[in-house]
């Protein structure tokens, strides 16, 4: 993808869990789709609150906000949001580094009514005038605890490749007002570039057809 930093090193853990697939690149080179499951099953999938390796504390949550936002409009399944300051995050070990037992997998799909949990990790953000934003994402199944979907990705504003999917991006959806100025404030503004971030990983969830 010409000089952009794409990241595919979605390394062991993402297969941590109960009897998960071996790990096999899809026809994107930077998410993973589990053969063997259907995204239009899961009924319900609670969103835990990012966590955040940046030096930006703000960061996790608008980025899990947009999340939110844009899965939803994929209407693939259900969504809710489990907030960091939420007590079932801390109870339920609700962050992308945990392994969990059978045991806590039914414990989080029946304190929270859910069929999947999606968790993840902003891994780097910085501001104009170099923006870059890095994610690392997993939905698992919590009826078996195999990875559903798995991403991890940089995109990066300075990079030719990513300028013109925000082109791309802008063209499809029809803004408002002149390309020049609407692509030029994804750059500047974190907001704009963090919803252009969650719209490209919301894509990513294709459930069979």
């Amino acid at each position: 993808m010409g000089s952009l930093k794409t990241v595919f090193l979605l390394l062991p853990i993402l297969l941590l869990g109960c009897g998960g697939p071996s790990f096999f690149p899809s026809h994107s080179d930077y998410y993973y789709l589990n053969p063997n499951k259907d995204l239009g099953a899961i009924g319900k999938v609670a969103l835990a609150e990012l966590a955040n390796d940046s030096a930006f504390p703000q960061i996790s949550a608008d980025v899990t906000e947009a999340l939110f936002q844009a899965v939803q409009k994929r209407q693939v399944f259900g969504l809710i949001v489990v907030r960091q300051s939420d007590p079932a995050f801390r109870s339920l070990q609700l962050d992308s580094n945990t392994e969990y037992t059978l045991e806590q997998l039914s414990t989080i799909r029946k304190t929270l009514n859910c069929d999947a949990v999606l968790t993840g990790t902003v891994t780097g953000f910085k501001p104009y005038p170099h923006m870059t934003i890095g994610l690392r994402l997993k939905l698992i199944d919590l009826a078996d605890g195999q990875i559903l979907w798995a991403l991890e990705q940089i995109w990066d504003t300075t990079d030719k490749t990513t300028e013109d999917r925000i082109k791309s991006y802008y063209s499809r959806h029809n803004f408002m007002g002149s390309a020049t100025l609407r692509e030029k404030l994804v750059t500047i503004s974190s907001l704009r570039f963090v919803k252009f971030v969650a719209y490209e990983t919301a894509e990513t969830l294709q459930p069979k057809m």
